[in-house]
């Protein structure tokens, strides 16, 4: 793959490199995660997201330009060790931070994932960046595990800082493209618990036809806020309660009620 990622905060415009032999920055990686996509998966988290989500318990890799300097072939060494086990019990997920930040890095990463050790492939993103890539970019990914903060406008830029409405193209596009998708959505009492907004975003999630694969109502935690204390962030939704099983419940009937198969 030689795609040249035009975004200005990918690190082949900072490295001034092509995409197709651009470096990337990796926050870092887990061995034997078992919720970042179909069974037991090696991720990669990479540096850099233009979000700013309220609820995020990653802004250590907010950063572009953070974490490793790494070449396409050292990811891959990294992966070598795990690939014959993974291959049979799940795959690689790549996440962040914000993937699409280093589309030419990701884009190239996918492609050998595929080509030199036949993995399946997901991607965790909320796909804000994806107008800058081409249809082919998607060819080598498998799964989107694509995450939909809110759906409504106003709100989304409340918790985020950023449109939801490239997320939803994105939603869309990848649904014409016929790529296989995981909807996530962070349930936060008092901020996208509410059944109105919900049964808006079940209604857009149910429209996008059998490419959903799931929804996956994600509760919100608070395991990430030291890291913002560590950062001198101030952590907005400290004392903001993580949702009760009941609301949690109440939520996955309705994305249910669409005909969705939630979890």
């Amino acid at each position: 793959m030689n795609y040249i990622c035009t975004h200005p905060d990918c690190p082949s415009a900072l490295t001034g490199r092509r995409a197709g032999t651009c470096d990337g920055f990796l926050h870092s990686v887990e061995t034997g995660a078992a919720v970042d996509g179909p069974g037991m998966r090696f991720v990669y988290f990479l540096s850099g997201c233009m979000f700013r989500c309220l609820y995020c318990h990653n802004p250590d890799t907010w950063k572009v330009g953070g974490g490793r300097r790494v070449s396409v072939e050292e990811a891959l060494a990294e992966i070598a060790p795990y690939a014959g086990f993974l291959r049979r019990a799940g795959g690689v997920t790549i996440s962040g931070g914000e993937p699409l930040v280093q589309a030419g890095f990701v884009g190239e990463l996918l492609a050998r994932l595929k080509a030199d050790h036949r993995l399946h492939t997901a991607l965790d993103t909320q796909g804000f960046l994806h107008r800058n890539l081409p249809d082919s970019w998607f060819d080598a990914m498998d799964l989107a595990l694509l995450d939909i903060k809110h759906i409504d406008p106003e709100k989304h830029r409340a918790l985020t800082a950023c449109d939801v409405a490239p997320t939803l193209d994105c939603a869309q596009r990848l649904a014409r493209l016929g790529k296989p998708m995981w909807i996530r959505h962070v349930l936060v009492p008092g901020m996208t618990d509410d059944p109105a907004d919900l049964a808006k975003l079940a209604g857009f999630i149910a429209d996008l036809g059998p490419a959903v694969e799931r929804v996956e109502i994600l509760p919100l935690h608070h395991l990430g806020a030291f890291k913002w204390k560590e950062l001198g962030k101030p952590y907005a939704l400290e004392n903001t309660p993580t949702p009760t099983p009941q609301q949690l419940a109440a939520a996955r009937t309705i994305f249910a009620g669409h005909g969705l198969a939630v979890f």
